[in-house]
């Protein structure tokens, strides 16, 4: 939503792009955070530890890998507010253009 090219919305999902950043900040935000979330989903079994009479045991991970998961939910929840907050600001732009019932009920919330 934010570049021109692949969307009918100016840049930055700003009027002025420019000087003025508009969303781009917060692109690169959900970028981060989305890109975070890649690493944080590598799987524990590519790094065992040998324990139990050196048997390798996933089961010690398991709390680890739960933290982990528990990250990158927060980062998911994040990334979709940013997205429907730039989702709002492209329907704003769009104006007079209006959203179908639950787009325009998803819309009100953040609005």
């Amino acid at each position: 939503m934010t570049n021109p090219l692949t969307s009918l919305l100016p840049a930055f999902l700003t009027p002025e792009p420019g000087l003025n950043s508009g969303f781009m900040i917060a692109q690169v935000t959900a970028a981060a955070l989305t890109s975070e979330s890649k690493v944080l989903a590598t799987p524990h079994s590519v790094d065992s530890i040998p324990t139990s009479g050196n048997q390798e045991d996933y089961v010690s991970m398991g709390m680890s890998g739960a933290r982990r998961l528990d990250r990158m939910l927060k980062n998911l929840r994040n990334t979709i507010a940013i997205e429907l907050l730039c989702a709002c600001q492209g329907v704003d732009l769009l104006a007079p253009l209006k959203t179908g019932k639950l787009a325009s009920q998803a819309y009100e919330c953040p609005r």
